[in-house]
């Protein structure tokens, strides 16, 4: 089994995102957590992509993804304690807001564009 910890030691957010599935997982500052793979071979089990995002870095967020290379994408992700981390963790009520505002702005245009004809998706 292949095993990574993710520790957040900035002062604010620090979003880990679990490609290529895109689930995100909130941590607080100075928190770990681990992901699993079910995945005994040689090469690499994961890999780190880290991006800036200036509208997040100004609310004091910082992103990191982590990529399922090798192994089912399915990876766990756990508290240092061993508790279950799920999807949406620790995700701010503001945060969740705005993206189901703009879940619902997109289904919006897309239905309208539907309505006036043209293909979508």
């Amino acid at each position: 089994m292949a095993v990574m910890e993710v520790r957040n030691d900035s002062r604010g957010w620090l979003v880990m995102w679990l490609e290529p599935l895109g689930e995100d997982r909130w941590l607080r500052p100075d928190e770990t957590f681990r992901v699993r793979s079910d995945y005994h071979g040689d090469e690499l089990a994961f890999s780190l992509t880290f991006w800036v995002d200036d509208d997040d870095r100004s609310a004091g967020i910082e992103n990191v993804a982590v990529w399922i290379e090798k192994g089912d994408c399915y990876a766990e992700v756990t508290d240092r304690a061993g508790n279950l981390v799920e999807c949406g963790h620790q995700r701010p009520d503001e945060v969740n807001r705005r993206w189901q505002a703009a879940l619902a702005d997109a289904h919006r245009r897309t239905a309208e564009r539907k309505a006036g004809g043209e293909a979508v998706g």
